[in-house]
């Protein structure tokens, strides 16, 4: 594991440490339980909103601390995410194929049009 760059099987394996960890604690790693971490996901990206809408731009990306606790938000996000994957059995292939999928999707879309459309 490359601690200044993870990759995504590594923030799976962490997440299930973490879970294993406290496995008697918490909620077991089943798909039943997935819905619970997208919403403790979304209660963290409000967490998120809450830096943005209380602080300024300027805040986030120059005070030190005020940095430190978006991007500590941020990766609260993501580790609820991982605890999604997780949950669901999407391991960090399929995921990976999905996204890229989904990417080359993007690159080959034209967004002006397709909003034009819609309005």
């Amino acid at each position: 594991m490359n601690k200044d760059d993870l990759k995504i099987s590594d923030m799976l394996d962490l997440s299930k440490k973490l879970w294993y960890e406290n496995r008697e604690k918490w909620s077991p790693m089943s798909p039943e339980y997935g819905k619970d971490f997208i919403l403790y996901m979304i209660e963290e990206i409000g967490e998120v909103v809450a830096i943005i809408k209380k602080k300024n731009i300027n805040d986030i990306m120059d005070n030190e601390e005020v940095r430190e606790r978006f991007v500590e938000e941020l990766s609260d996000v993501m580790m609820y995410y991982m605890d999604v994957l997780n949950r669901f059995g999407i391991d960090s292939e399929e995921f990976t194929k999905s996204y890229l999928k989904k990417f080359e999707n993007n690159m080959n879309r034209d967004y002006s049009k397709e909003y034009d459309d819609y309005i």
